[in-house]
């Protein structure tokens, strides 16, 4: 069996915690912030679960993180 390559784009966006879930960070954070409320700012730093249908696509792509 050859080695397999790790999506290098997806493991710059996706982190695998301790238990194997994958957490990522929010889009549309970075520029035009002046016209978002405070509230959907500070809810767009934080990181986010990705949903269950997504899983086995990210698992395609890191290989070696789960």
């Amino acid at each position: 069996m050859p080695k397999l390559k790790t999506h290098k784009g997806a493991q710059k966006r996706f982190k695998v915690t301790g238990k194997k879930k994958v957490v990522y960070n929010k889009s549309y954070k970075s520029h035009l912030l002046t016209k978002k409320s405070a509230k959907r700012k500070r809810k767009l730093g934080k990181t986010e679960l990705i949903k269950d249908s997504d899983r086995s696509k990210i698992k395609k792509m890191l290989p070696y993180e789960f």
